[in-house]
């Protein structure tokens, strides 16, 4: 059975402990758009409309074993701090904040291992989704496409014998299906090959982003690479195109990193120990500021130019170290400059509590604070 409404706690949050390739791959992500049949798309629904869809969603899912256990919220019921840590954690998407129509116009269920779920009546009535750490694209795909078999035989889904699964944006017609791998690949921007990349991307019909997909600018060095169309191929087909795309930025990525190390060593050091020493001193950090030096900390972990802190730790900060997430630590919503405040605070304790469970002295600059061992809990 479903739990409705309950804590959001650290839910969404397995990811971060990456997987394969985790010190270049943070994650990989696999949804399918599904709609039902004899109801108007979401964006053309009204709101009792929306309100059935979401009804009967609800209903499935108490008889999905996929979701068994799992949760389930209508997104007007939480707050506007749990609704924006949701969209931080990637569990639902701005588009769907911004389509809500009515009281209970929009939903998200989650399994119990909170890696997948469904988003209800964003663009389209259903969006299947797994979300998991490092390369793990068939992983993904396999906790997505037995959900899909699940929910399919409770819910009469729209489908064409030709065209197949019918969507709201034609570009997802067919399997419906887009993957995504969310890659860290500062080598290729600082050896200025980064262009030829994101070409030869373009070139084998996949595409690019930035961290929060379809809209977002690139921060960080984070991209988001996804495929382009669904519509001809199966969903196999393009998992494993992906799959292989994405080795062979990985390869060109480490060879990147080879070269900067080999040719300007003392420059990278600098580059790495400069994002360190400003996370672990600074009193207030933007969030870009903070998301660029991460990009530093997180190229010298992985070419052993720094002992700590772990990825699990930079993952964790790249998710709790942006607004919602500091608002919920904080019992209250912050300024800009507060929120600046309260990011470096929390940056500077989970190094230092890195350090220590690393068992290196911490740096100088170590707050008096207690430190956040985890993300903050959810109301």
């Amino acid at each position: 059975m479903i739990q409705d409404a309950v804590p959001l706690d650290d839910r969404g949050l397995d990811w971060i402990r990456g997987g394969g390739e985790a010190e270049i791959v943070l994650s990989s992500r696999v949804r399918v758009a599904r709609n039902l049949q004899g109801f108007p798309f979401p964006g053309r629904a009204g709101a009792e409309e929306r309100a059935d869809v979401v009804e009967r969603m609800r209903a499935a899912a108490d008889h999905a074993e996929s979701l068994d256990g799992g949760s389930f919220w209508v997104v007007d019921s939480l707050d506007p701090v749990d609704r924006e840590i949701l969209v931080e954690r990637h569990l639902i998407s701005r588009d769907l904040l911004a389509t809500r129509r009515g009281p209970s116009s929009s939903a998200l269920v989650l399994a119990p291992d909170s890696s997948c779920g469904v988003m209800v009546n964003e663009e389209d009535h259903l969006r299947l989704q797994a979300l998991v750490g490092g390369l793990a694209l068939e992983a993904a795909w396999r906790q997505v496409d037995r959900l899909d078999e699940e929910i399919g035989a409770l819910l009469p889904l729209a489908f064409h014998h030709q065209f197949g699964f019918l969507t709201a944006c034609p570009t997802n017609v067919g399997t419906g299906l887009r993957a995504s791998v969310l890659i860290h690949i500062p080598g290729l921007v600082l050896t200025k090959e980064i262009s030829k990349v994101l070409e030869g991307i373009s070139q084998v019909g996949l595409t690019y982003r930035g961290l929060y997909g379809e809209g977002s600018e690139v921060v960080g060095n984070f991209f988001q690479v996804s495929n382009q169309t669904t519509l001809g191929k199966t969903e196999e087909d393009l998992i494993d195109h992906l799959g292989r795309v994405t080795g062979k930025v990985i390869d060109y990525e480490r060879s990147a990193r080879s070269v900067l190390l080999a040719e300007a060593p003392s420059v990278l050091e600098d580059k790495v120990w400069r994002a360190y020493g400003i996370l672990r001193a600074a009193r207030s950090l933007g969030l870009e500021e903070m998301m660029n030096l991460l990009s530093g900390v997180r190229l010298g972990v992985s070419l052993k130019l720094l002992n700590s802190p772990r990825v699990e730790t930079l993952n964790e900060i790249l998710v709790c170290g942006q607004l919602a997430h500091l608002e919920r630590a904080a019992g209250a919503r912050l300024t800009e400059q507060e929120a600046d405040v309260c990011r470096a605070t929390y940056v500077r304790d989970k190094l230092a509590k890195d350090e220590r469970d690393a068992g290196q002295a911490p740096a100088d600059g170590t707050s008096d604070e207690t430190v956040v061992d985890g993300p903050p809990s959810g109301g």
